[in-house]
């Protein structure tokens, strides 16, 4: 295996893709290439993600949960996470701010405008 791609279904792409600008992330490709996207894919430096529209499958894959967020965590390291926090904080929903956690790791969590939770996290070891 040499990679892992997330595939996020979302209510509304355009927004999304507002909100991960917000993040650092770039927007690389979409379907279609204007007007009312389907899928989108954003990057930020290693990191790629993938979101898709619930309606654009319609009934081709019942088993995908139709909600908003849903158990999923997205985990994300990165250097320098005090200015990166210092630079979003302000513009995101933060639910649990820095805080240096048992395992050595610097963390901070935000909830997306999707309801999906990302956490951010340094190894400051």
């Amino acid at each position: 295996m040499d990679s892992l791609s997330p595939n996020i279904f979302v209510k509304d792409i355009t927004k999304t893709i507002e909100f991960y600008k917000l993040l650092g992330f770039e927007l690389t490709m979409t379907v279609p290439d204007s007007g009312d996207y389907v899928w989108a894919m954003m990057k930020c430096e290693k990191i790629t993600f993938m979101f898709q529209s619930f309606s654009s499958l319609a009934n081709d894959l019942p088993e995908i949960s139709r909600k908003n967020g849903g158990s999923l965590l997205l985990y994300i390291n990165l250097k320098n996470i005090k200015t990166f926090f210092d630079k979003i904080k302000d513009k995101v929903t933060v639910i649990k701010g820095l805080e240096k956690t048992f395992y050595g790791a610097t963390e901070f969590s935000i909830v997306d405008n999707n309801g999906y939770v990302l956490t951010f996290a340094e190894d400051e070891k």
